[in-house]
This record gives C-alpha cells, sequence and structure tokens, in this order.
C-alpha cells in the first residue's frame, strides 16, 4: 500500500488550503492569514505535521480516535469490505451482513433494554433521529402534544438544524435559528455557576430546574430530556454526585424519555463502555458515535430500548433514513473497533492504570499559579484558569487566556483544547503512563509560558 510521504512545501498546501478548504468552526480569513498546520501521519496517541513535528495528541482527534491512530486492521477491515460489498443501503426491506452485526453487538454492550440500533453517519444525525423518534414516539401513544424537549444551555449535541437546537450553544443558534420545541434549562457547572453553594446542593438545585421547567410548560406537553453524562465541548463540565439521580428520578416521575448523548462518553472514554454506567443513568434512547469506530470511518446511531422501538416500529413505516445508515464499511470498521477492544481490554486500561495514574498526575495542576480547579472522569479532563481562585474569579475577555494557553500547547506540540477559561483533554484511550508524563510536562510548559505572558501584558488579574 503506498503512503503519500511526499508533498507540496507546507506554504503551498496552506494556500491551496486557505482558498478552496472551508473548515468548520473557523474563521476563515484569520485562518488564511495565521496558515493551517497540515497534519500528515498518526500512530498512537501521536501525530506527525507537514514540518516533521511529533505531536501528543491530547484530544483523540475530536475525542474520538480511541483506540489511537494507525491500526492496519481497519485499514485491511476496509479494505475487504469494500472489494466485497462497497455500498448498499438498508431502506426498502434489504440489509447486510456488517449492519446485522454491528447492531447486535452494540446491542451486547449496551446496559438495560438498549437492544435497537438505528444507524446515521455522525452523532448530529443521531441527535436529528432522536427528535423524530420522540415524537414519534407519543404520537403512537396517542398524545402527539407531547413534543416539547427540554436540553442544557452549554450542552452539546452536534452543529445540524436539530442537533444544534438540542445543544444549548447561543453562537450556534445565531447563525441561522433554531427548529421550535426545544427549551434549555441551566448546566450543572458549579465552578463557573455555584456561588456560595456546596457542589451537592449545587447539583441538586440544578437538576431540579429540569422539574421547574416540566411544571412551566405542562408535564402532558414535555416528550424528553436530553444531556451529556459529561459536558464535553462545554469544557468537559462533570456533575456533583447529586445531578444525575434527582435528573433520573424527575424523568420516572413525569414519565419523560430520557435521551444519554454518549457521542464523546461512550466505548470507554469514562472508564465504562458508556457513561450511562459511570453515572447510574438508564436512557431509554442513548445517542453514538465517535469511538464507536474510533474516528476511522464516519458512523453514528441511535440505540433505543425495548419500548420505544415497539412502540415506534409497530405503527407502520417510519419515514425517516439517511442514505449511509449503517454503511457497510463505516459498520465493518466500527466492528473490528469493538473487536479490538475488547481483545485489548482498552477498557479495563483506562479504569485499571490510565486513568489512577492521570488522575494523580492532572490533579497536582491545581497547584500551579493560574489553576483553580482540575477534573477528570475517566481519560477526560479540565483545568479551570483563574487569576483567583479563592473567589473562582475568570480573566478578562481582553486576556483570551483560553486561547494563549492553547496556542502554547501547539508551539509545544501538545492539542489540548481551550474552551473559555478552561483547558480540556481527551487522548487517545490506549496512552501509556510514560506518555501521560509527557502530556503533563508539556502542559505544565505550556501553562508556565502563559502565565508569563499574562504577567507582562498586565493581565493577571480577574473581570
Amino acid at each position: 500500500m503506498n503512503m503519500i510521504t511526499n508533498h507540496m512545501p507546507t506554504a503551498e498546501l496552506q494556500r491551496l488550503d486557505a482558498a478552496h478548504h472551508f473548515h468548520p468552526f473557523t474563521d476563515k480569513a484569520g485562518l488564511a492569514a495565521k496558515g493551517a498546520r497540515v497534519i500528515t501521519r498518526g500512530e498512537g496517541v501521536w501525530l506527525t505535521d507537514s514540518e516533521g513535528h511529533r505531536i501528543i495528541d491530547g484530544m483523540a482527534g475530536l475525542w474520538c480516535v480511541n483506540i489511537g491512530y494507525g491500526r492496519k486492521e481497519l485499514a485491511q477491515v476496509a479494505a475487504r469490505q469494500m472489494e466485497e460489498l462497497a455500498y448498499y443501503n438498508t431502506f426498502f426491506q434489504t440489509t447486510h451482513v456488517p449492519a446485522i452485526a454491528l447492531a447486535a453487538e452494540i446491542a451486547k454492550l449496551a446496559p438495560g433494554d438498549l437492544n435497537h440500533v438505528f444507524f446515521a453517519g455522525s452523532g448530529s444525525e443521531a441527535n436529528d433521529t432522536n427528535i423524530r423518534l420522540v415524537r414519534r414516539y407519543w404520537d403512537v401513544k396517542g398524545m402527539p402534544w407531547r413534543k416539547t424537549i427540554i436540553a442544557r444551555w452549554n450542552g452539546y449535541h452536534g452543529s445540524t438544524m436539530g442537533g444544534g437546537s438540542l445543544g444549548g450553544m447561543k453562537p450556534i443558534h445565531a447563525h441561522g435559528g433554531k427548529i421550535d420545541g426545544i427549551e434549555h434549562i441551566d448546566q450543572p457547572d458549579w465552578w463557573s455557576e455555584g456561588g456560595d453553594m456546596t457542589p451537592d446542593d449545587f447539583g441538586l438545585a440544578r437538576a431540579r430546574q429540569l422539574e421547574e421547567k416540566i411544571l412551566q410548560l405542562g408535564p402532558d406537553n414535555v416528550a424528553a430530556f436530553i444531556g451529556e453524562p459529561v459536558q464535553g465541548a462545554g469544557g468537559v463540565i462533570i456533575p456533583p454526585v447529586t445531578y444525575w439521580p434527582e435528573i433520573q428520578r424527575i424523568c420516572d416521575k413525569y414519565g419523560i424519555l430520557l435521551i444519554a448523548d454518549e457521542v464523546i462518553t461512550g466505548f470507554g472514554r469514562t472508564g465504562n463502555w458508556f457513561g450511562s454506567q459511570t453515572f447510574g443513568i438508564k436512557p431509554h434512547i442513548m445517542t453514538i458515535a465517535k469511538g464507536l469506530s474510533s474516528g476511522y470511518q464516519p458512523i453514528g446511531g441511535s440505540i433505543v430500548c425495548d419500548e420505544v422501538a415497539e412502540v415506534v416500529g409497530g405503527a407502520g413505516e417510519f419515514f425517516h433514513g439517511y442514505t449511509y445508515s449503517g454503511h457497510p464499511v463505516a459498520a465493518a470498521v466500527a466492528l473490528e473497533n469493538l473487536r479490538i477492544m475488547q481483545d485489548e481490554k482498552i477498557v479495563e486500561h483506562v479504569r485499571d492504570v490510565a486513568h489512577p495514574y492521570l488522575k494523580e498526575r492532572w490533579d497536582a495542576l491545581a497547584e500551579h499559579p493560574m489553576v483553580g480547579e482540575a477534573k477528570l472522569v475517566g481519560l477526560m479532563g479540565s483545568i479551570a484558569l483563574t487569576p483567583d481562585k479563592a473567589k473562582r474569579a475568570s480573566f478578562p475577555e481582553a486576556a483570551n487566556v483560553g486561547y494563549r494557553t492553547r496556542e502554547r500547547c501547539f508551539a509545544n506540540d501538545l492539542i489540548m483544547r481551550a474552551v473559555g477559561d478552561r483547558m480540556i483533554i481527551a487522548p487517545p484511550l490506549v496512552i501509556t503512563t510514560d506518555e501521560i508524563d509527557i502530556l503533563i510536562d508539556r502542559a505544565k510548559k505550556s501553562l508556565d509560558e502563559s502565565y508569563a505572558s499574562l504577567k507582562a501584558d498586565g493581565m493577571f488579574v480577574a473581570r
């Protein structure tokens, strides 16, 4: 197999990229002026750019490359499947072996009675599916007025019109609006919004906003609640321990469907196969993508409980689907990814080796003069940057502290992501203790450099 090891000079690649490639979530003009970093190779937790720099990927791509880069088994499975059956759909009363096998394997791994999978091409598409699923469910049950779905501000459920509407990212809503019938409650972010409350009291208060919203809308009008077990793109917001049990109690009390968006937290990220197991959530529907194939192929889906599947599936045709639902190549690759994860005990590696070691090193970052909080669940973590730990203060907007720190990380060949005043990580699940040491050393160096620049610019002050 030929590898693209030779390429045009970086400047020429950047010029072509700026001229023709419209990037997601990017200031096009700003990127064109700066020039994109061109990634050319990946192996394990490491990336190589067009200038030959080796970068440790603290974000597993976009939270997805769970088994690491460069697994030849996945390429071989994709090639074999393309030769045998490159594509066929699952509309019109047909199916194929990869979709059958993958759906059965997911049902085996998923908790409870989550035994049915509706495939999509991404997590965004799967959340669009969920909107139609829950509304169709209540329609068949004879309650078509139960349409409203409650979500959370600063939650993320994709950037399609449906997924973006479910999410609580106001900049996304500002670019094209949002669909009707979606309501939002506040997030369980104690560090930024907890005031003088204890984390436990705050977790209960934020969960009880769900009940308040249900009563405000009328219980007979509410179809479902959706939330990520841990808010990923919102800044790795790990809720207080009191939060999810209270959310579960409220959903059960009012008989509304509970959707756990496991696009990030699924497939080992939290030290269990699913984040719902880590937090004791019993969802009716679970959104999956990313780690399902470790990002090697685009695939997502909705894992649906027996009752919802029987109600919707027993009421005639469900008018919904995608050309690439259960794509045979994507399904075959995802199935091989799940085999590797089980055979190599990667979830156990996260739980028993990588998480305990990373937690020890990650927690110690809280000793840094501008780190107020270091939180970690499984292999997803965040640090809150602050000029005043006691007051949990934010930096001035002009300090641009997250972006400033991210740029230092990138300069030091470490990929960490910035969300406001937070820095976050979610490395490949196969990361070793030696690689964790490298990640932490580079993170500390980057924090030191960012701290020094803030001091020099007179920006180490509270907003």
